[in-house]
Order: C-alpha cells, then structure tokens, then sequence
C-alpha cells in the first residue's frame, strides 16, 4: 500500500505495519555519493597527470567505480530503514547485514526533536531524533518528509506524556 512517497508494508493481523522512509533521502545521498567521488576521480586525475604521466592519469577511474558499488549500497541501505508505531511503542528497523530493531517505550520518551540541516532541507527532508533516559536507547528516524516528521513527533509526544502520566 502506498502512502504519498512513503511505502508501507502489509503485515498480517497482529503484526506491526511498517512504514518506510521516502526515496528523497536515496536521491539525496546518491547525488552527495555522486558528486564527492566525482569531485576526488578529478583531482585525482589531474594529479596523477601532472605528476606521474597520463598513463598513470587511468587510475581516477577507481572512484568511479566505487561510485557504481556506493549506489548499489546505498538502496540496499535505504530498502533497509523502517518504522512502525504501534499502541506502547515505536519500533525502528535498519541495517543490511546487521539488522537493528530498536523498540523505544512510548513511556520512556524524554525528548522528540525534529530537525533538518540545509542539505535536507533543500531536498525537503527532516529527521526525527527520540531522546530516552537511557542513552543507549536513543534513536532517529532520517530522511521524513517535514510533515511527517512533525506528526510523528506530536503524536509521540503526546502518547509519551500521556504513558509516563499513567493513562
């Protein structure tokens, strides 16, 4: 089922239904990808050129293969991220070979922030960053649209008031 940019898995009844991150935040880290390794193949290019003869000029074109492998990663990476609110807690789901679930208790939320660097912001993207009591139970979801990165943290702001209140 889609939502807006956001894909959303079906789940069966009793599972959580897992939200993914939109494909802004894959454009945005495959262009920055792009354009560093793009930027190093040049200077490294010219470099070699100047200093060691332009046969040696053929070993720029190691960066642009990293950039064919960085791609390919990246959507893996990407594919990777989730989330999934469900009634006493907030589940983040990431990582290719190593999986990480994070389970942050709605309870436990100290602080939920959202925040969005001139980068992201250019590409119309926000983070959200969950603050816990215990450090390493902090956790972020990248990469959202503002909107809803916004409803995401008011919603969990009030379920974490209303859960640490006892309601």
């Amino acid at each position: 089922m889609e939502t807006g940019s956001v894909r959303t898995e079906e789940s069966a009844p009793g599972e959580p239904v897992w939200t993914g991150l939109p494909p802004g935040l894959l454009r945005m880290r495959r262009l920055l990808l792009v354009v560093w390794l793009g930027l190093l193949a040049i200077a490294v290019g010219l470099l070699l050129a100047l200093f060691a003869g332009p046969g040696w000029a053929a070993f720029a074109l190691l960066p642009l293969a990293l950039v064919a492998w960085g791609w390919r990663m990246l959507g893996r990476n990407w594919r990777s991220w989730r989330y999934a609110e469900r009634a006493d807690d907030l589940l983040i789901s990431r990582g290719v070979l190593w999986r990480e679930e994070t389970v942050v208790p709605y309870g436990r939320m100290q602080l939920v922030e959202v925040t969005s660097g001139p980068l992201e912001r250019h590409f119309g993207l926000a983070s959200v960053q969950l603050h816990t009591a215990a450090a390493a139970t902090d956790a972020c979801i990248p990469g959202l649209d503002p909107a809803e990165a916004e409803r995401l943290r008011d919603r969990l702001t009030e379920l974490g008031e209303a859960r640490s209140a006892g309601l």
